[in-house]
């Protein structure tokens, strides 16, 4: 059975955030789950760490808001960093699209936080 995305929330510290993505992103969600982030994040953030570890898939909806979450974060001097394990189902559309060039992408959770700080 299909599961849409689910957002699991961290905090770690008071100016860096993370949302762990369970489940799928695509055209139905896309939009939603962009609300919920931006939701997520305050004046005193400075960055949004993604974690796309448990992702299971994401079409060209999730792409194209991942890059928009980026350009945006970026216009309020926070940065965006993704979590994507190697392995990932994922990495491919990353490759394919660019966006593991044009966001800073880790391997680990611990790496997003050190390049967020």
């Amino acid at each position: 059975m299909r599961q849409l995305a689910r957002i699991v929330p961290e905090a770690h510290g008071d100016d860096i955030v993370v949302a762990r993505i369970e489940g799928e992103i695509d055209l139905s969600n896309a939009q939603p789950i962009g609300n919920r982030l931006r939701d997520l994040l305050t004046n005193h953030s400075v960055a949004l760490i993604v974690d796309l570890g448990p992702t299971t898939y994401l079409d060209s909806s999730g792409v194209a808001l991942i890059f928009a979450l980026f350009d945006e974060l970026r216009r309020r001097q926070q940065v965006l960093h993704l979590v994507v394990p190697e392995g990932s189902r994922l990495t491919r559309v990353l490759n394919i699209t660019g966006l593991d060039r044009a966001v800073p992408t880790h391997a680990t959770l611990e790496g997003a936080l050190a390049g967020a700080r």
